[in-house]
């Protein structure tokens, strides 16, 4: 099965490293200095593993024709030059990783809904300065098809992946799962970005985790305007319950979750958005926080903190080196 990943950040580079691993059939599409990086030394992982593994490295995409799998994971903001690099790219199934939930009609409209497939990763990593991956949760590689149930091809992919490593999950109610993913991605996000503080302080301040809850409410509360439920996904990403829950026991179950990260000894764990922020790089604002906002209005749903949080957000993404 031959499988394409277009991004080489953290998550590309992890899927493209274990698939290569496993001895499949990858390319990992990168460019610049960190395309020449990873031809020249391979693509290493640490963490909850630690090897070095040789990808082929494309920097031309449309010398690409085909593949059976196609992978998604650039930052939301360069979705279109991306997928507008690979418009000639035929694809038996298209998935995407990334933040957000529009990132499926992006999809589709290069490779058509049938070949589109709806996709989450619930597992984090981070570029470190030398260049390597350090990989610190596996909980979930979340896909199905679209808008719900399994399929033949979706099955065989999970098969492969959880061969492979990677933690794998075949959903056949995936919509559900995208937002369920979206709506605590925001709440945690925003927190996070605005606090600057690693993720299991996060959990354990209770300011955050009360304001945390509220965001994840409203973003539940457009869900549900959609008719789209949600459900908890690993110990992060806990929409369900902080819904459902009154608010001192939603501050409990978040600062339970700070002390396991805590326990676990992964307190250098930081959001991806605040990963960017800290290294002076643009933010994933409008296709995220941007989207709810937008969809809110016109869905007449009132969402004033994560209105509040996405202004916040966009300026400091606005002033960034400045």
């Amino acid at each position: 099965m031959k499988t394409v990943v277009l991004g080489a950040g953290a998550l590309g580079s992890i899927l493209a490293a274990y698939l290569a691993r496993a001895g499949l059939d990858v390319a990992l599409i990168a460019r610049g200095p960190r395309a020449r990086l990873l031809a020249e030394r391979g693509v290493t992982v640490k963490g909850l593993a630690d090897f070095t593994v040789k990808v082929p490295i494309i920097e031309r995409p449309a010398a690409l024709d085909a593949c059976d799998v196609f992978v998604l994971t650039a930052k939301t903001y360069d979705t279109r030059a991306a997928l507008e690099s690979v418009r000639n790219l035929k694809a038996g199934m298209a998935l995407s990783v990334q933040n957000g939930v529009v990132k499926d009609e992006h999809l589709a409209e290069v490779f058509g809904w049938d070949h589109t497939a709806g996709c989450i990763a619930n597992f984090s990593g981070e570029v470190t300065e030398d260049g390597a991956v350090l990989f610190t949760r596996n909980e979930g590689l979340y896909f199905g098809e679209l808008p719900e149930g399994a399929s033949l091809r979706t099955e065989a992919l999970a098969g492969i992946l959880n061969d492979a490593g990677i933690k794998t999950i075949v959903s056949d109610r995936i919509r559900s799962v995208e937002w369920s993913k979206y709506a605590a991605w925001m709440g945690l996000t925003a927190v996070a970005v605005l606090s600057r503080l690693y993720t299991h302080l996060v959990f354990r301040d209770d300011d955050l985790d009360i304001l945390q809850t509220q965001l994840t409410r409203e973003a539940v509360g457009l869900a549900a305007a959609l008719d789209i439920g949600v459900i908890d996904l690993g110990e992060l990403l806990l929409p369900k319950t902080l819904t459902e829950a009154d608010m001192d026991q939603c501050v409990a179950v978040l600062k339970r979750t700070g002390e396991a990260i805590e326990a676990r000894g992964a307190t250098s764990h930081r959001t991806s958005v605040l990963q960017d922020l800290l290294r002076g790089r643009r933010l994933e604002i409008e296709e995220t926080f941007g989207y709810a906002v937008a969809k809110g209005a016109e869905m007449g749903v009132p969402m004033p903190r994560l209105d509040a949080c996405y202004r916040l957000v966009a300026a400091i993404d606005r002033n960034i080196g400045a």
